[in-house]
């Protein structure tokens, strides 16, 4: 069966090049603003004497890219379009994630911070689909707008995969005579908790650890009184904005939940799906940025009279990595493609072993990509004048999160041996 990418998505991502030609690149370049990008990147991101967090310089750098892709229409492409959005298809977005990344490093599309001009808006849906009408008329419009932003507190000190054992809890206490919830806990890797404005809070209130049932998504402000940001953990990548938050005794009203209160976790994975095919697309495209680049370089470097891709030792690894790059793209678009066919819950039952598939081997090819890149490159690849170590350092986190590689390895696994579903 062939497979052809639909005429209208090889148009978009056409018109994309020509919005970054015209808009992007001199935004770029502007200001000494390719200090972001070139080998002074992370010294230009990171503020080394204030936690380690993104200077505020990057920041608004990133937040003028945001300003004009959404005014030109890009912004919001995946979003429906009664929120401003185009409808954007799942083989559409992986299409982008794909070409965007295979540009290389650029404003387009950094992404360190997840940013793009084509942004993976996950937030609003989720309001949409669990929130109640108060919600989606206060919520929805802010997020558009910037004027409120969520973090993720999910991962615990003592707990990471093991999602439905926390040691946060959510108790029933009543102030003033208004109901709420008392939560005392902690979270990890709540990333973007320096300017955002809630942390949507996991917290168990009822059942027993290792039960889905009676985990709550509560909706936590990041100025009540008790929640305290605490350390910034730096990381393989820098700059830093993921830190531990502690919540003692911080009382939210009983309308501040997200969702099904004894289901909370499944606000946690409605998006699990889509961010897994989404993000593989991205690892795809800058694994074949690395494969492309080091053909390039072996074709023009002459050690010894000849050119290095004269070498066996040179050619073969690369097409290796360009034949596991073709496989993975074929798997990718046609799995994206059959997301656009089924309902999430049918996509859960009938895909989720393929896009972890696609998922845990892409990210890992990225890596593989990038640490060849900097064999063929020798010296000059190995330092920060070209942007393989980036990438390597980068991408190496995506095959934590969103589901490291062994759970997502036991997925599919569950799949072939009847675990889960049917076999085969």
């Amino acid at each position: 069966m062939s497979f052809t990418i639909p005429q209208d998505i090889t148009d978009y991502l056409a018109e994309l090049d020509a919005f970054i030609e015209a808009e992007i690149k001199p935004l770029e370049q502007a200001d000494d603003n390719i200090r972001f990008f070139d080998h002074r990147r992370e010294h230009a991101r990171t503020d080394w004497d204030n936690n380690g967090l993104p200077r505020e310089e990057w920041e608004a750098l990133l937040g003028e890219m945001r300003r004009r892709a959404d005014a030109a229409g890009h912004y919001r492409f995946a979003l429906p379009e009664e929120f401003g959005g185009k409808n954007g298809s799942h083989l559409a977005m992986a299409c982008i994630r794909e070409h965007l990344a295979a540009k290389g490093l650029g404003l387009h599309n950094d992404l360190q911070n997840e940013s793009s001009i084509v942004g993976n808006l996950v937030q609003p849906l989720m309001v949409r689909d669990f929130g109640t009408d108060q919600q989606r008329q206060e919520f929805i419009p802010a997020m558009l707008e910037g004027r409120m932003l969520w973090t993720f507190g999910l991962t615990e000190e003592h707990h990471g995969s093991d999602a439905t054992w926390m040691d946060t809890k959510a108790v029933p206490q009543t102030r003033d005579g208004v109901d709420g919830w008392l939560i005392n806990g902690n979270k990890m890797w709540t990333t973007g908790s320096h300017i955002a404005t809630h942390c949507m809070v996991f917290a168990r209130h009822g059942g027993k650890d290792g039960d889905a049932r009676g985990i709550g998504c509560f909706l936590v402000p990041y100025d009540t009184p008790g929640v305290e940001i605490g350390e910034y953990l730096w990381t393989f990548n820098m700059p830093t904005d993921h830190p531990k938050v502690k919540f003692t005794d911080v009382w939210i009203p009983g309308d501040a939940v997200l969702g099904d209160l004894d289901m909370g976790l499944a606000c946690a994975q409605h998006f699990v799906h889509e961010n897994r095919i989404r993000q593989a697309a991205s690892s795809l495209g800058a694994a074949q940025y690395c494969i492309d680049q080091s053909v390039a370089y072996a074709r023009e470097r002459t050690p010894f009279g000849k050119p290095l891709a004269a070498n066996q030792a040179i050619q073969f690894p690369l097409v290796e990595l360009h034949s596991e790059a073709a496989m993975l793209r074929a798997l990718i678009h046609q799995t994206a493609a059959a997301m656009d066919t089924m309902p999430k819950t049918e996509v859960a039952k009938r895909l989720s072993d393929r896009i972890s598939m696609c998922n845990y081997r892409a990210n890992r090819l990225c890596c593989d990509a990038a640490d060849r890149a900097m064999q063929v490159h020798g010296g000059i690849g190995y330092s920060r004048h070209k942007p393989f170590e980036h990438i390597y350092r980068h991408h190496r986190r995506y095959r934590i999160t969103e589901g490291s590689e062994e759970i997502q390895m036991r997925k599919v696994a569950g799949h072939m041996f009847g675990f889960i579903g049917k076999a085969g």
